[in-house]
């Protein structure tokens, strides 16, 4: 997985947060420019942080305790 590959993954998460971010300022009826920045501003943050802990994940090679849980119920599921 390169560069690519992670930028694409937090722009994916970034430019949908922030226009819901900004939607949410709106109906609230802030349409300061002010209020969009910060929008911007918390979509990059969390962006940031989710795909900082999915990359180094992936360096590590960590499992995921979640997807194994799921894995072995639906297992469980098919066998009974």
């Amino acid at each position: 997985m390169g560069a690519l590959f992670w930028i694409k993954r937090f722009l994916l998460a970034a430019v949908p947060l922030a226009a819901l971010l900004a939607a949410v300022e709106w109906f609230k009826g802030s349409t300061a420019r002010e209020d969009y920045l910060s929008a911007g501003a918390w979509a990059l943050i969390a962006a940031t942080i989710f795909t900082y802990s999915a990359w180094r994940r992936h360096r590590h090679a960590k499992a995921c305790g979640m997807c194994d849980d799921l894995a072995a119920a639906r297992k469980a599921k098919k066998t009974t």
